[in-house]
């Protein structure tokens, strides 16, 4: 019985690294991706995707971007894994939501 706990808390601690990892992956390449579409400017605020999403090769993913007092959510189609193969493609769905923020910062 002890062995069955300990190996799903290993495995929690597994797939736990492999979420957080998967995350700041996601963060960096969509970055990029916006950055080679000519928004160097455009910041990644966060990355949201289901939470089997790591453990596969393709993915829907909701990203919230900011330019200066504007936000918005787009959503991005991922193919390949960080992790597990050599090439991430990130390929641009469409824009959600646009939030424009009045006022000073």
């Amino acid at each position: 019985m002890r062995f069955i706990v300990y190996l799903a808390v290993l495995a929690g601690l597994a797939y736990g690294g492999l979420y957080v990892y998967y995350d700041a992956s996601l963060s960096s390449a969509v970055e990029e991706r916006l950055s080679d579409s000519g928004l160097g400017e455009v910041t990644v605020s966060g990355v949201d995707f289901s939470p089997l999403a790591p453990l596969s090769t393709e993915a829907k993913v909701s990203a919230d971007v900011a330019y200066g007092s504007l936000d918005a959510s787009v959503t991005l189609q991922v193919t390949g894994h960080p992790l597990f193969g050599d090439e991430l493609s990130v390929d641009l769905s469409g824009l959600e939501a646009l939030r424009l923020g009045v006022g000073s910062q």
